[in-house]
């Protein structure tokens, strides 16, 4: 038996992309038959709801409400839910996960960050940088590049909102440089969501389990066939 796990989606509280809010989100996902869920809302940095007014602690306790919506949802209906952000840097976007509220207190101007310095504090602080589509070349992003290699510890090879050609990029990359993979929906409620994920052997007990199953490439990927 296998597990299946998004590792990549958004919800309409925080992420302004996102269309649907995270309780319904859960629900989808059970459904579709996921054994779990990352929920990577938008950093303050990127496409977030969050109100700018806010103080930095007030930013932080906002950024992980659709998390905490989802949760508590995912209790109920027994659906594993783990927390992540996905953090941007000159319209480039990578997935965190393994760190925490009191992590982001503590590092205020964190969304200031370039990568250099933002991959030395995460991975300092036993966090995890995954790359999201490395090729995306829509008109919104600023200038999404591949990163240098040394600075991530995977990458996202297929997203479900990236054409073939975008994500046939980013599997070369990662195979160039040897780096693990990994694959997510990036679902913000309809269209491209509920189509990938990567799959366990075993259950998650906590996202510590999804990230040491990716870096030892451990992980099966499902794509969309």
């Amino acid at each position: 038996m296998e597990y299946l796990y998004e590792t990549h989606m958004h919800t309409s509280q925080v992420s302004r992309c996102g269309i649907k809010p995270a309780v319904q989100q859960v629900r989808d996902f059970k459904k579709k038959g996921y054994a779990g869920i990352i929920v990577t809302d938008h950093f303050i940095n990127g496409y977030s709801n969050c109100p700018l007014h806010y103080s930095w602690d007030e930013k932080m306790k906002f950024l992980m409400s659709g998390f905490i919506e989802a949760k508590i949802e995912g209790d109920k209906c027994g659906l594993d839910v783990f927390y992540g952000w996905e953090f941007t840097i000159r319209g480039a976007d990578f997935l965190t996960y393994g760190l925490d509220l009191d992590f982001l207190i503590t590092h205020p101007n964190l969304d200031k960050y370039d990568i250099e310095d933002y991959s030395e504090v995460v991975r300092q602080n036993g966090g995890f940088l995954a790359q999201a589509h490395p090729y995306r070349d829509d008109w919104y992003v600023e200038h999404c590049f591949p990163v240098n290699p040394s600075l991530i510890d995977a990458v996202e090879v297929y997203n479900s909102c990236e054409p073939d050609r975008r994500n046939a990029k980013s599997l070369a990359f990662a195979e160039k440089h040897n780096l693990p993979k990994q694959a997510g929906s990036d679902c913000h409620g309809k269209g491209y969501g509920f189509s990938a994920g990567v799959l366990l052997q075993n259950k998650a007990n906590s996202i510590f389990d999804i990230i040491e199953a990716i870096k030892t490439k451990q992980v099966r990927l499902r794509v969309p066939d």
